[in-house]
This record gives C-alpha cells, sequence and structure tokens, in this order.
C-alpha cells in the first residue's frame, strides 16, 4: 500500500463506490477496512434514526468524533460518508494521517446506481426527495471534491479502480 504507516481514505458522493473499493482494496493491501458509517450506526443505531431523532447536526458532530478518533491510526482503509471529508475538521484529522483519494461518478451513474442499489441503502438526505434535488445535491459537493485526488469510476469496474489507486499509491 506504499506508505504501509499511512492510511488510505475514500471520499466522495454517494454511490461512488467507497465501500465496494474499499473493501478489496483493503483485502489487496491487507490492511483493516473502516466504514465510518457503519462505525456510526454500529454506535448509535441506524443513520436514518439518527437524522429523524437528532437531526443532522447531531449526525455531523458523531462524524467529527470518529474523525479524531481514527486521526491517530496507521494501516487501514477508510470509507467516509458523502459529506464527512466536506468538514474541515474531519479532513484535516484524516488527512493528516491517510492519502485521500475522492471517488467519482457522473450524476447519470449515480442516479443508475442509486436504482439499482441492491443493498437497499437509506439515504438520509435523499428521503422524499426527487432527482432534481439529487442534482442539487450533487452539484453543491462536487467542487469540494475537487481538492481530493479524483479517480473515475464510471464505466469500471471495481478492481479497475482499485488498481489506479494501488498505482497512485506506489508513486507517493
Amino acid at each position: 500500500m506504499g506508505d504501509r504507516k499511512s492510511n488510505v481514505v475514500l471520499t466522495g458522493f454517494m454511490a461512488t463506490g467507497k465501500s465496494t473499493v474499499g473493501r478489496l482494496l483493503a483485502v489487496r493491501s491487507d490492511a483493516s477496512y473502516i466504514d465510518t458509517d457503519e462505525m456510526i450506526v454500529g454506535r448509535h443505531g441506524s443513520i436514518e434514526e439518527i437524522f429523524a431523532t437528532k437531526g443532522e447536526a447531531a449526525f455531523r458532530e458523531m462524524e467529527r468524533n470518529i474523525a479524531s478518533e481514527l486521526e491517530g491510526t496507521a494501516g487501514l482503509v477508510i470509507a467516509t460518508g458523502g459529506r464527512f471529508m466536506l468538514d474541515q475538521d474531519c479532513a484535516a484529522a484524516l488527512g493528516s494521517t491517510g492519502r485521500v483519494f475522492c471517488l467519482v461518478a457522473s450524476i447519470e451513474e449515480i442516479k443508475r446506481r442509486l436504482l439499482t442499489d441492491e443493498d437497499g441503502l437509506v439515504r438520509p438526505l435523499l428521503t422524499d426527495s426527487n432527482e432534481t434535488q439529487l442534482e442539487l445535491l450533487y452539484e453543491e459537493r462536487v467542487e469540494a471534491y475537487k481538492r481530493f485526488r479524483q479517480v473515475q469510476t464510471d464505466g469500471r469496474s471495481v478492481e479497475e479502480v482499485v488498481e489506479q489507486i494501488e498505482t497512485l499509491l506506489g508513486k507517493n
């Protein structure tokens, strides 16, 4: 995994492949895999329930706590929630000990993936929303993601995306 002491952090919009790519990258690099959303769910219950009962601000604070906790770690592949690394505190914490890659996909590909999501993931910011709201959220975040190294996922297999990240890691 290049520098064995650093983490690899995957960010990007929902349905860009962070979790799927992260799991395979971790296996291939003999690293531990962490999903920040899964950590929150394990400690606090479903994300949908957190948003409904405590609100988005409480969820974002939980993300900052996870980022602080992971800041002192090494040898991890960390898949983050879609907005996680757009928070300055989270980005500073994970960026200090990791190489950050932003998985990107076109809005058309994201829509296709969301429609065929076999895991049935609940995405609280899209509950009762329509296609226009998805596009607005995408546009709102796409510029902020550009500060991270971009890895295109459209039309590529998970293996191809992982191989590109491995190549980028090898270049330090």
